[in-house]
């Protein structure tokens, strides 16, 4: 039994959104080809669904700007981002293009303000589950596939929990784009995610 997981292809991570990943919208036609020729058990959608007010968002602080990183109570850092895929607004729904199959299921992160949520399992403390890895375990899934955005972030943490959580991971390199633009961000995620464990699809 195997699922795709599509992370974040949202309005705001696309071309003309508020946190836009470079190319983005070119890795959307790959995606609903894996999604039309491929047998997946389930599809499963994770989507960005923050509050306005969100302690990942720059603005939300005192004289800081996107891009810096601050310590949070718990000692732990966080990078500032604009304001992106703000609860119930067009930012955070899903790119038009994007194929929705109708046994689709949508996994929301990034609820909870004080706290951000890069992997589609759970936060980024480890401390609250989205409730994936029971899903998936409810289903039988084994055998996991990854696409979306982005590289070097919720995709990156998304594979690197699928590992942990005990699933055959997989990652199609032709279905994600890297945020950064330093070609070496999303070259280094590869060997990472290798070395842990990810399986390459090329």
């Amino acid at each position: 039994m195997k699922a795709l997981i599509v992370v974040d292809v949202q309005n705001d991570f696309c071309e003309s959104g508020s946190l836009e990943v470079p190319n983005a919208n070119e890795i959307i036609p790959y995606i609903n080809n894996i999604i039309c020729e491929n047998n997946y058990d389930e599809i499963i959608f994770s989507q960005d669904y923050h509050p306005k007010d969100h302690i990942s968002f720059a603005e939300n602080h005192f004289n800081k700007k996107v891009g810096e990183i601050i310590t949070l109570k718990n000692n732990t850092k966080q990078i500032l981002w604009p304001v992106h895929c703000v609860q119930n607004t067009k930012g955070c729904e899903f790119n038009l293009s994007l194929i929705q199959p109708k046994n689709l299921k949508i996994i929301q992160k990034g609820t909870n303000k004080m706290v951000d949520s890069y992997s589609a399992f759970y936060d980024n403390n480890h401390e609250i589950s989205t409730g994936l890895t029971k899903y998936l375990k409810e289903k039988n899934i084994k055998k996991v596939e990854i696409v979306g955005l982005a590289l070097d972030y919720c995709v990156k943490f998304t594979a690197l929990d699928s590992v942990k959580e005990g699933f055959s991971t997989h990652l199609h390199i032709r279905g994600t784009k890297a945020v950064n633009v330093n070609p070496n961000d999303g070259n280094n995620t590869i060997l990472e995610l290798i070395k842990n464990g990810v399986h390459i699809i090329s």
